[in-house]
């Protein structure tokens, strides 16, 4: 195994100049850092570029991980190779048809307005731990957020007091996914639930230091909460509330992500708006890369499709019923 952050194999200086580019570009490629070591190491021991064969070998040391696991693995190192394919048209590109298939992705659950008012009242019947002595209002406040936001976990537990303007009514969120940082409109009801929430911590005598995390706890002598603790606390939440999914498993946090997205796009859709105008600014507000993870949610909802169909039906069902009379369509 090569050292870390270095690549002594042939292919080493390539996979440098690679990393770097994408990083670059504001992607942190620590996953595909982590392949390359591994790939680097392998091409190291037998002295060679990557061949079919090669490629093949390694793939077999990767058999322990998962199929869909091991599939990025591979697609990670075909799209170095396409890289690399620009300046040396000759080199081996991995064939994708060979790759393990696809496990079908998981469909998102899209939270009812009804299901968060029922959160929010489970959320209120929640006890106080020597831990957590605000347990209530963190997660009350977390669940607001998350909401009414979109925020990632991740944005979420790295808040710091300091990040939240109360004159401007925003939010900071610093350089989270591709290194992006973005400043955040927070609704009427989101600002009052953080002042609220503040001003508890301030008649607790609790931290409050712009420093201070904004989802705080006391353990470890006081911080924020990690990512998964934070995912086990809204689960246990998720099961005390009953709320399941259409398959009868518990909601994942990023779920909320899903239904802040398809929320906004269905109050476009349902006040006549121009949504593919408006897409890059749900694209910018929830900090994708480009408009393209954005459209993701203008194809596999439901409802977002029929509130489509019924728009179009609105503005040219009477051509369409006009059309057919005519026999101009079938």
């Amino acid at each position: 195994m090569t050292a870390k952050g270095t690549f002594v194999s042939v292919l080493g200086p390539e996979i440098v100049r690679y990393l770097s580019l994408k990083r670059a570009l504001g992607r942190r490629y620590a996953v595909e850092q982590d392949v390359f070591r591994h790939l680097d190491a392998f091409l190291f021991a037998a002295d060679c570029d990557l061949t079919p064969e090669k490629f093949a070998n390694w793939c077999h040391t990767r058999a322990h991980l998962t199929p869909t696991v091991r599939r990025n693995w591979m697609r990670i190192v075909r799209n170095f190779c396409l890289y690399r394919h620009r300046t040396e048209p000759s080199c081996f590109l991995p064939d994708p048809s060979q790759f393990p298939h696809p496990h079908q992705p998981m469909r998102p659950h899209i939270f009812t307005e009804e299901e968060i008012t029922h959160l929010l009242r489970t959320v209120d019947q929640l006890e106080p731990t020597p831990g957590s002595p605000l347990r209530r209002e963190v997660f009350r406040l977390a669940v607001v957020l998350l909401y009414t936001t979109g925020l990632r976990r991740g944005e979420l537990v790295r808040l710091r007091v300091g990040d939240y303007d109360p004159y401007e009514r925003t939010v900071l969120v610093r350089e989270s996914k591709f290194h992006k940082s973005r400043i955040l409109p927070l609704s009427t009801g989101g600002s009052g639930e953080l002042d609220a929430y503040l001003q508890k911590r301030r008649t607790r005598a609790l931290p409050v230091s712009t420093e201070t995390p904004l989802v705080w706890n006391r353990y470890g002598g006081g911080g924020a909460y990690t990512g998964a603790g934070f995912g086990q606390g809204m689960r246990d939440l998720f099961q005390a509330a009953g709320i399941r999914t259409r398959t009868g498993q518990l909601p994942r946090v990023h779920d909320f992500r899903h239904a802040f997205a398809v929320h906004a796009l269905l109050r476009w859709y349902r006040s006549g708006a121009n949504v593919q105008a408006k897409l890059p600014y749900l694209a910018a507000y929830m900090g994708h890369v480009s408009i393209v993870s954005t459209q993701y949610y203008l194809h596999f909802i439901d409802e977002l499709a029929a509130t489509a169909s019924d728009r179009f039906e609105q503005h040219y069902g009477t051509l369409v019923t006009t059309l057919r009379t005519l026999g101009g369509a079938p």
